[in-house]
């Protein structure tokens, strides 16, 4: 391990004091201000705040949730490469306690969301009747425990045991995460799933898709490769993490995020195209609802926001590369994936586009906590694994 620490000397290990002091005061205020408008905003409406929330609750929990299925496939594949970009990885997923907090709001205002199944006529629906053994309001709080419980559990042993790694000159806690990172996706793959069948596709129970889990895990990817993408580029223009990571880093990067992005793409199409083709009316409505009207122009949005623009942007080698470049089509498809959650969210409580600043406030909310708890993880933990295996060689392969 000696040589692991001599070959990569001088790179700070820790963000500076001042600045780190600077970050999470900074992200504290957001907080501050996000949690006093929510507040505002649920006294003046309540319902158009909850589904408000709602879309932005899903954004910060989605985001933390992509970054801890990176934490968890990098151990899984013993991946070389990543070892800086997964403790920011981990920075991220260190959210997902804080969303046990943040999820209170919906689960008070559920009754508000879920008015179809949730509310007195749901037992004059034939179909709600028939799904009742599922969608109940006891069975959905729980279970809505179970998601959030594995989600912290899962993020805060990855982040405990890698930590752990940073102190040790043995390789136990990294054979440990390796272990227990098979485990650890089947929890994450049946818990994204059901998360996004109970807290979206169930806002209209009378619709379903049975790839929606998986375009929500899409969408979760692309938009914690777009934070990592930017975390990274911050983190460099400041001087950075010159031995474990540099501009090759980076372009890593920008690849896995147009993999993704292409990937979200097929998702929505094959999902699009099964429900046209079939052409059954309980499925159609959902696409009517969001291409007919106002809506037309955010389905357009979607399209070219969330698919063309950054397919053709990070398509070049040099794109990916500059820092300039990849930090707006990063931007984009984070501001795309809070565009794609209204989408699938407001047109049940609003079937006319039309914004709100309780829109703003349901995102600001959990944008700010989010920021904090990301803040408080940068400064309190090195910036890269200081004694993972394959530190090294990650090096070298970014310093060859």
């Amino acid at each position: 391990m000696k040589s692991h620490g001599s070959a990569l000397a001088e790179d700070t290990k820790v963000l500076d004091p001042a600045v780190a002091k600077r970050l999470v005061s900074g992200s504290m205020a957001l907080a501050i201000v996000g949690v006093v408008l929510s507040a505002a905003a649920a006294v003046t409406d309540t319902k158009r705040f909850a589904f408000s929330y709602l879309t932005g609750f899903t954004w910060l929990v989605t985001i933390a949730l992509g970054a801890l299925f990176f934490v968890i496939i990098q151990h899984l594949t013993r991946a070389r490469w990543s070892a800086a970009a997964r403790r920011h990885m981990e920075w991220m997923s260190g959210i997902l306690p804080a969303c046990i907090v943040l999820f209170l709001p919906v689960a008070v205002l559920a009754h508000d969301i879920y008015h179809h199944w949730m509310g007195p006529d749901a037992a004059n629906d034939h179909v709600l009747h028939q799904k009742a053994p599922y969608l109940n309001p006891t069975f959905f709080y729980i279970r809505a425990v179970v998601f959030l419980a594995a989600w912290a559990g899962l993020a805060l042993w990855f982040i405990k045991t890698s930590r752990a790694q940073d102190k040790s000159a043995d390789f136990r806690p990294t054979a440990r995460m390796r272990a227990g990172a098979a485990p650890a996706v089947i929890v994450f793959a049946l818990t994204i799933s059901f998360a996004a069948f109970d807290w979206l596709m169930s806002i209209d129970p009378h619709w379903y898709s049975t790839i929606f889990g998986v375009y929500v895990f899409a969408g979760s990817a692309t938009s914690s490769l777009s934070a990592l993408a930017l975390i990274t580029i911050a983190l460099h223009k400041a001087g950075l993490l010159r031995k474990v990571s540099n501009v090759e880093r980076q372009h890593d990067i920008g690849k896995l995020l147009f993999g993704f992005t292409i990937f979200w793409a097929y998702i929505a199409f094959s999902q699009f195209i099964l429900i046209w083709y079939a052409n059954i009316p309980e499925e159609t409505i959902f696409y009517r609802h969001r291409w007919e009207g106002s809506w037309h122009v955010v389905s357009l949005a979607l399209l070219f926001g969330h698919f063309v623009i950054p397919f053709l942007v990070l398509l070049s080698r040099h794109a990916k590369r500059s820092p300039l470049v990849l930090g707006a089509a990063s931007v984009l498809l984070l501001v795309m994936h809070y565009v794609d959650l209204y989408w699938l969210v407001m047109p049940n409580v609003d079937h006319h586009l039309h914004l709100s600043w309780i829109d703003l406030a349901g995102l600001l909310g959990p944008l700010g906590v989010g920021a904090w708890m990301l803040a408080l993880q940068a400064a309190k933990s090195p910036l890269y694994p200081l004694n993972d295996p394959h530190l090294a060689e990650a090096a070298r392969i970014d310093n060859p």
